[in-house]
């Protein structure tokens, strides 16, 4: 489990102010604080505080601060609090269901002592403990509390196991008692569990464990029977204090436990069985933790503060998204909360045995869960939140789940099928199988399951099934009583079975559509119809609707198949609709629906009274208006309530249809009944009395008279039998006939029984008596019954009128209507029939009498039936009559969607168009969505069919409907804020889906990054930024460390290929199991155990030696210490548990030593590890012969030889001969050392060593000395003159040839001629040649030029000769050679000459040779002014090439200003080769810094005054009027406006004069630097105090430093410089023209005046409304010329020059000559006479300069 801060609920205060208590309610909705200062804070489940209130003193005398609350408990139905204080009392508070309820005390026990600590178990039973000891139980229905232990000891805590029914508390003597209410069978002992070292303030009750924590920083986890089962002891951890509280999840699970600064987590292993400690959370200055509550469903643990914070943490194991729909929250191994992300509601799956949950399923759409564990099955309805757990061997995953058996109430069931067919039941909520049978046939449709779906009288479990035995047997079982209710054998195979809902009849259906009904009570079947295509019973009740080929079929009497209603039908029936009290049969005709609505009356009261619920009956039928159906539904309950004796009922039976005689009779009965039932008890029925007077009503008068008899003679029984004489019935032959009806009627008479004395007029005839005695009674309706079965009463017209008139005033308008119409009385009729509301008689007299009325009446039946609410009927009466809209509204009130739809859609008035949006709405609201966008298109509702989409989550629709009607960027927008709400309210699937379907998926993935969802931030990243992924994953990785995440952490280390940063992660913070798990898993095939050697080095000692033995690693890290030169740790681990290893560490680190150049340390190692001789040979590669010698003898005797033969080597090699002889031989080596002299040439030295030590091979050395030829160079010689003498001239021109002595070279010279000489008189031509390239090149390797030259010359070789001469530099012989012996040679010599020279650098020499190539020479070394000088002596063109070269040498050295003096010395031609130098010339110069001054004029004059001299030579060239002239013309003025400016600084009154010409230059940043033209032009502004400029240019200038700085000047805002000809689009300078100083006093100055808001930020503007110094005009575009003295527009007061395009401002002209005047400046007259020059003269002036 882990933890994750999620909000801080309480912030913590400076000082002490600790949280006493919390706790969470048990639906999890609510949640308590209490504070130190004595009030109950209480939030949401979100953690928003909702309310509040402040708890009371036991006694108010004492003052509200004598007590603090100690500890608080919910009741189990979250309703009440208690509160325990320490003034002696719990007070219970009711807080009610909802935020803002009264708060009230509805319970308080005082007790003896300060209450402690409490916990609330069960409905009506809080536990507290006292400070004597004691434990106590309060109740709080008695508000009563009795003691259920005492202690003689304090009770510090108190809690319970994970169901509540077992308590655990926990004394300050460190006593730990257990108390069960109900053991559940567990068989634990109570009592006196353990003792525990110190006083158990932190006590939690796990699943399988009890962890006990106090101040002696041990946390102790006690088996069930109080033995020790681990121990955690943080005893040596500084860092760690007091644990101080404890809470167990509600799984029972996990265990957080409190301290200082720090929670521990600790989860339960089930296969381990030992409790793992997880990462502790570490939260700084938190500090004491006072207090700990887990929510209910285990999904948050709230933490309370010493210092008064409350903070909400999330625990879980893991999480999941299921489906995108919900979110799986693994609180513990065996609870998961699931959550439906689209409605919030949340159910908790937990296991009530702790088995680990493995994967929850949501099946039948989304409505069901399913999840497995070990042993159970665990499955729950989402919709009614039932849960049920029941036995279950897993069956390898091939269980099946049917969900289509769906009721009416909350009570469902699922199936499951395993491999073998078996078909289990479980009924949600129930943790048992409810049956189970064996069957093959497992479709939904064979199977039929009814759980108390309809209660019935006398039967309260109700739970049978149905199923297939075979394919054509049904058994029926009781599932309560587990029997079979019957078997069903048929004689075809069944298709369809279904019970009804009460079971008792089971309808079926076989192959050849063939329906029967099976009577379960009756064992009776009967067929129903012979072709049956649909069958389904309604539901609630036990009406059967079916189909037979064309006919609708209806049964609303199951117990009588024969009484069928049959409607016609043009289609097939394809569902059946029940609700808001209707049922309708949904029927297909072609492409259109129609719904058939059945009689509701029929379907309820039939299935009421099947039910024997004949209270529901009446119910229903109170709901109903009377009508002849009603009447008869009335009478029907009447006759069945006196058959069951409910005579209540069947006196508003009565009552309801008017006959106030047997209501009144039943009224006094019922009065009877119930006096004698309070009397006697029972319901009163069996009474004499009543079951007389029920006789009497039933006419019986015999058994009325039976029931009086037999009782006491009563005298009243005749009273009685007369006075309750309905009618006398006529026997004949009664002598008393006539007296008795002649006493009844009188008797009738005197009573005002007016109704029965007209029945006795009646009976003997007398119609128009009976008509005037019922008139007279009030019953005009039964007098028009009369009249209308008589004609002569109708022929009789004051009968008639008093008739109508007594209906009409009793309101009987139909009957009256009925009597006129029969009457011919027709228009009476008709306004009888309007005012009684009988429209469908005045419909059917006016189609007959009055036509033209017909409309209208439909109309009005319309309103009627609309004011009826009988929406349905209204509708075609309103379409009979023509009122379309009326129709209209009328189908819609009534949901009948479809034909509202039908008759708007044949509208051709645009009036009606608006209900197209409610019609919309509906299906929108039935998720119809694309018949609800239609209908929002046509009804011009489109925005309200994007809401649609948006609200039912379909984006892309909603998008592609939106892009028809919005612009891009305002879909954009409405998707974008949508986004942002639905992240607001946490809906962030939705958000996602929003901006990825405006393509702004990198906004999901920031709101997922801001909401710390990785896991979507991820996927989207790998969708749309691939490439970016791993390093998102590194970053977040990065993120979650920082956050101790470490975990998550190293997922996307993993993720980003980063398995080296999540090892070092985990190494750093000190986890090295899952650094080594990590490496193992992810590194490569030594990483794990190089983290494994790191783990224990940080051990060190016997810990790092297990560790290692326990990865089988141990010599391998003493082998990877040794190599990695950690020789401490090696040596650690092999003397701990590898001795052996030791000499091989020796070894390893002498070998280290010898290399740091320790050989002293390395000598002692070498020795130690039991190789002396690798000593010896270190110091005898070191050459310290001593050293060596001495370990050789005191270690290695046998390696002293060795020694002395190196040592000898050693000197034979520094020719110290005798010492490397002596060596050997101390060595008896005298072989070696007759080997190194014959190596060294010293044969005498070797045969005086062999002869003397070695004599027997002296022969085979002699020997070998001979035959290699080893004699001196005088024998030699001696040779040589020998084989001349005897002829043999070639074998003595090879011996001369062999001598080689180096000390006589006259005899080598002799030699060698010799040998040439010979060769050419004696041997061939070719041997003599050859001869003489051997000897020439030694006779020039010895400087005998000449020599070699006659020895060539001799054979005619001349140009080896003339080389000869060359070598020895003998020039004029080699010339003289070549001319008389080979003239072609001559060139040869003379360029090997021309070389000599050049490399010896005699240039001067050369230069009357190859002047070019002299020149060449000199540019090479730089040598330029030799180089130019002497160019200049050549031609112009030569000259110029080679100052070309001398420029570009300047110009890469940054010289400019020698490049311009060079080009100011010899010219400037126009050669298109140069222009680039020409060009870089300029744009170093005006580069430059520091020139904006008087001092700097001469450069810019010159560079004006060669600028001129170009574009004059361009002029007369081929490049006239060529882009690069234009070019070099733009140039020329900047650099005569530069030298100008340079002119005019130099004299105080033409600063105004220095101004405009900076300001000029801005137009001209396309070639000087802008930063420096801004900089220098907003100086100069501000010289002359033009600030508002000053403050612009110089704006302008930091904001081009700052783009300077960055690379780019995009940045740039050109707002300032709009409408002038200042360029915005110029070169960004390569660095700053400004030093940092001077550019920070810039930015001083600039933000002073920014903030005095001194200036105007506007340019100034001249009169075309322009900025002044602008040449082009805005409005006109009109371009000015500038002005030759300060580059502003020339406007007015011309002055022109001959040349065209120039001219000045008259002004500024006579300014500059004035000052010329005054001052004499040779500056100022320099740039006169320059203009003179460029403009062709000057214009006419009085006066000269001298």
């Amino acid at each position: 489990m882990q933890l994750k801060y999620l909000k801080t609920l309480l912030t913590p205060q400076d000082g002490a102010a600790k949280v006493t208590c919390m706790a969470w309610a048990p639906n999890n909705a609510k949640f308590a604080v209490c504070t130190i200062d004595r009030v109950v804070i209480l939030y949401d489940e979100q953690g928003e505080k909702k309310d509040r209130f402040t708890t009371k003193p036991a006694d108010p005398k004492y003052g509200k601060k004598t007590y603090v609350v100690k500890s608080m408990a919910f009741s189990p139905d979250s309703t009440k609090i208690a509160v325990a204080q320490t003034d002696n009392i719990i007070f219970v508070y009711k807080i009610g269901e909802e935020w803002g309820d009264k708060k009230v005390i509805c319970n308080k026990f005082i007790q003896t002592s300060a209450v402690t600590c409490l916990v609330w178990t069960s409905e009506h039973a809080i536990i507290f403990g006292l400070a004597e000891g004691k434990v106590r139980q309060a109740n709080t229905k008695t508000s009563k509390s009795s003691t259920i232990y005492g202690t003689d000891s304090y009770v510090v805590s108190l809690t319970t196991n994970v169901s509540g029914k077992g308590i655990l508390s926990g004394h300050a003597d460190g006593t730990v008692v257990r108390y069960f209410v109900d053991d559940e069978g567990s068989g634990e002992s109570q009592g006196k569990l353990l003792t525990h070292a110190c006083p158990p303030y932190a006590l939690a009750w796990g699943t399988n464990s009890i962890i006990v924590a106090g101040c002696d920083k041990k946390i102790v986890a006690y088996g069930k029977e109080g033995h020790v089962l681990q121990t955690f002891d943080y005893s040596r951890d500084r860092s760690e204090k007091e644990f101080t509280v404890a809470a167990c999840s509600p799984s029972g699970q996990s265990i957080v436990v409190g301290s200082y600064d720090r929670l521990r987590v600790f989860n339960w292993s089930p296969r381990k069985g030992v409790w793992d400690e997880a990462s502790p959370k570490e939260i700084p200055n938190l500090y004491t933790i006072t207090a700990l509550s887990w929510k209910k469903d285990g999904s948050r643990l709230s933490v309370g503060t010493l210092c008064g914070g409350v903070e909400l943490f999330d625990c879980c194991l893991r999480r999941s998204i299921y489906k995108n729909k919900f979110e799986m929250t693994y609180v513990g191994l065996s609870q998961v909360i699931v959550k439906n992300l689209s409605t919030g509601t949340r159910v908790v799956l937990k296991s009530q045995y702790g088995y680990e949950i493995d994967e929850v399923k949501v099946m039948g759409k989304d409505r069901y869960l399913v999840a497995h564990t070990s042993d159970t099955l665990l499955l729950g309805d989402l919709v009614f939140n039932k849960l049920s757990e029941v036995a279950w061997q897993g069956s390898g995953g091939n269980e099946k789940f049917f969900f289509e058996n769906e009721t009416v109430h909350w009570k469902t069931t699922g199936f499951n099928e395993s491999c073998s067919p078996k078909l289990a039941l479980v009924e949600y909520g129930s943790n048992e199988i409810l049956g189970s049978v064996r069957t093959e046939f497992m479709n939904p449709h064979l199977i039929s399951v009814r759980l108390n779906e309809r209660r019935q009288r006398g039967v309260e479990d109700n739970k049978k099934l149905a199923y297939l035995i075979d394919i054509k047997t049904i058994a029926i079982v009781d599932l309560v009583g587990g029997y079979n209710l019957g078997t069903i054998s048929h004689d075809s195979k069944i298709d369809w079975l279904e019970l009804n809902e009460t079971g008792h009849k089971l309808l079926f259906r076989d192959k050849k559509f063939r329906l029967h009904l099976y009577d379960i009570a009756s064992s009776m079947k009967n067929t129903m119809l012979s072709f049956c295509p649909y069958v389904q019973w309604v539901p609630g009740s036990d009406v059967v609707v079916a189909q037979n080929r064309g006919n609708l079929c209806v049964w609303y009497t199951i117990d009588s198949p024969e009484r069928v209603t049959m409607f016609p039908l043009k289609g097939d029936i394809v569902d059946l609709e029940r609700s808001n009290g209707k049922t309708e049969v949904i029927v297909t005709e072609g492409v259109n629906s129609v719904s058939y609505t059945l009689d509701e009356g029929l379907i309820e009261f039939g299935t009421a009274i099947d039910d024997g619920d004949y209270y529901r009956a009446t119910a229903f039928l109170e709901t109903l208006e009377m009508s002849a159906e009603t009447e008869a539904m009335w009478k029907t309950l009447s006759k069945l309530s006196l058959e069951a004796q409910q005579l209540h009922i069947a006196e508003r039976c009565f009552a309801a249809l008017g006959d106030v005689s047997k209501a009144r009779f039943l009224n006094e009965t019922n009065k009877i009944a119930d006096a004698v039932s309070k009397e006697y008890g029972g319901d009163g029925t069996d009474h004499y009395q009543v079951k007389a007077r029920l006789a009497m009503l039933d006419k019986n008068f015999k058994l009325a008279e039976m029931y009086y008899m037999e009782q006491v003679k009563n005298t009243a029984v005749y009273d009685q039998l007369f006075t309750n004489v309905k009618c006398v019935y006529p026997f004949k032959g009664h002598p008393e006939l006539d007296n008795l009806r002649h006493s009844y009627y009188s008797y009738l008479m005197e009573t005002n029984q007016n109704e029965k004395a007209g029945e006795v007029k009646e009976n003997e005839g007398d119609f128009t008596g009976a008509v005037n005695l019922y008139l007279k009674a009030g019953l005009p309706a039964k007098a028009a019954c009369l009249a209308m079965s008589r004609d002569e009463l109708l022929s009789s017209h004051d009968i008639i009128s008093r008739i109508t008139a007594a209906l009409i005033k009793g309101e009987f308008y139909e009957r009256a209507g009925d009597l006129f119409e029969r009457t011919r009385n027709n228009q009476r009729a008709l306004e009888c029939y309007r005012k009684g509301n009988a429209f469908k008689k005045a419909v059917d007299l006016a189609r007959v009498a009055f036509p033209a009325e017909v409309v209208k009446l439909e109309e009005v039946w319309g309103d009627y039936l609309v004011q009826q609410k009988q929406m349905d009927a209204a509708i075609n009466h309103y379409i009979e009559a023509g009122r379309s809209t009326k129709a209209i509204e009328a189908a819609i009130a009534a949901r009948q969607w479809k034909k509202a739809l039908h008759i708007l859609e044949q509208q051709e008035d645009k009036t009606a168009a608006k209900y197209y949006l409610k019609i919309a709405q509906h299906y929108a609201s039935v998720q119809e969505f694309e018949v609800a966008e239609r209908l929002f298109v046509k009804g011009d509702h489109t925005k309200d069919a994007i809401d649609m989409y948006t609200q039912a989550g379909l984006w892309e629709q909603a998008h592609k409907l939106a892009v028809k009607c919005m612009s891009q960027e305002d879909v954009s927008a409405l998707y974008i804020s949508r986004a942002q709400e639905l992240e607001k309210e946490g809906k962030y699937k939705e958000a996602e889906r929003l901006f990825t379907t405006v393509d702004e998926p990198d906004l999901a993935i920031t709101m997922y990054k801001k909401n710390k969802m990785y896991d979507d931030m991820i996927r989207l990243v790998a969708v749309h930024h691939k490439d970016l992924l791993q390093e998102t994953h590194i970053h977040l990785a990065k993120e979650l460390e920082a956050e101790s995440r470490f975990q998550e952490a190293e997922y996307h280390y993993l993720e980003g290929q980063d398995w080296k940063a999540a090892v070092n992660m985990y190494r750093v913070n000190d986890m090295w199991e899952e650094a080594y798990r990590v490496s193992k898993t992810h590194g490569g095939a030594s990483a794990h155990k190089q983290v494994a050697y790191l783990w224990a080095k940080s051990l060190g000692g016997e810990a790092a030696v297990k560790l290692l033995n326990k990865f089988g690693f141990l010599e391998t890290a003493i082998d990877f210490a040794a190599d990695n030169f950690t020789f401490d740790f090696a040596f650690e681990l092999a003397r701990l548990a590898m001795k052996p290893k030791i000499p091989d560490i020796h070894l390893k680190n002498a070998m280290f030593l010898e290399d740091q150049g320790k050989f002293n340390e390395a000598e002692t190692e070498f020795i130690k590890a039991g190789k002396p001789k690798e000593a010896v040979l270190m110091h005898v590669h070191n050459k310290d012969w001593s050293n060596a010698q001495r370990v050789a003898e005191a270690h290695d005797p046998e390696s002293v030889a060795d020694i002395l033969v190196s040592q000898a080597k050693f000197c034979f090699d520094q020719k110290e001969f005798q010492k490397a002889e002596a060596f050997l031989l101390r060595a008896q080596r005298p072989e070696l050392a007759i080997k190194y002299y014959k190596d060294a040439g010293m044969w005498t030295d070797a045969m005086r060593i062999c002869k003397d030590y070695l004599p027997s091979k002296l022969s085979v050395l002699q020997k070998e000395y001979e035959s290699e030829g080893n004699w001196g160079v005088e024998g030699m010689v001696e040779q040589a003159q020998e084989w001349e003498q005897t002829g043999e001239y070639a074998r003595a021109v090879d011996c001369y040839l062999k001598v080689k002595d180096s000390s006589n070279m006259d005899l080598l010279m002799k030699c060698w001629m010799k040998a040439a000489e010979l060769a050419i008189k004696f041997l061939s031509h070719d041997k003599a040649v050859e001869v003489s390239q051997v000897v020439g090149p030694r006779l020039i390797q010895l400087r005998k030029y000449s020599e070699a030259a006659e020895l060539y010359l001799n054979l005619d070789l001349i140009k080896n000769a003339i080389d000869a001469f060359i070598e020895g530099e003998e020039w004029n012989k080699a010339k003289r050679v070549a001319k008389e012996l080979d003239p072609r040679l001559e060139e040869y010599v003379d360029k090997r000459y021309k070389e000599h020279l050049k490399n010896q650098g005699k240039v001067d020499s050369l230069v009357g040779v190859d002047v070019v190539a002299a020149l060449d020479m000199y540019a090479e070394r730089g040598q330029w002014e030799k180089c130019i000088d002497t160019a200049s002596k050549q031609n112009f063109k030569v000259l110029h090439k080679y100052i070309a070269l001398y420029a570009t040498h300047l110009i890469k050295d940054g010289e400019a200003e020698k490049v311009l003096n060079l080009y100011t010395q010899h010219g400037v031609p126009a050669y298109s080769q140069n222009f680039n130098i020409y060009k870089r010339m300029f744009l170093e110069l005006v580069s430059l810094r520091d020139r904006d001054c008087a001092e700097a004029y001469q450069m810019w004059a010159d560079l004006r005054d060669i600028l001129l001299l170009l574009c004059e030579n361009l002029t007369k060239s081929s490049e006239a009027n060529s882009p690069a002239h234009e070019e070099f013309e733009q140039m020329l003025l900047v650099a005569h406006y530069y030298a100008t400016r340079s002119a005019a600084k130099g004299i105080d009154q033409l600063s105004s004069v220095a101004a405009k010409l900076s300001i000029s230059l801005l137009r001209h940043t396309e070639l000087i630097p802008a930063d420096k033209a801004f900089y220098e032009a907003g100086l100069a502004a501000k010289a002359v105090e033009w600030e508002n400029m000053a403050f612009i240019f110089l704006n302008r200038f930091l904001d081009l430093a700052d783009g300077i700085d960055e690379g780019t000047l995009d940045a740039l805002d050109h707002t300032d410089f709009q409408d002038t000809d200042i360029p915005f689009e110029v070169p960004v300078p390569s660095k700053l023209h400004v030093t940092v100083e001077k550019r920070e006093e810039i930015r001083e100055w600039v933000l002073t005046v920014s903030m005095d808001q001194r200036v105007e930020q506007v340019l100034p503007k001249d009169e075309r409304g322009t900025y002044e110094a602008s040449l082009v005009a805005v409005g006109s575009g009109i371009r000015s010329l500038p002005c030759v003295i300060t580059g502003y527009p020339v406007l007015r007061n011309k002055i022109e020059f001959k040349r065209p395009g120039m001219a000045a401002n008259k002004d500024d002209w006579n300014k500059f000559l004035m000052a010329t005047k005054t001052t004499h400046s040779p500056e100022c007259q320099d740039v006169l006479k320059f203009i003179t020059q460029w403009c062709g003269g000057l214009p006419s002036a009085g006066y000269s300069f001298h």
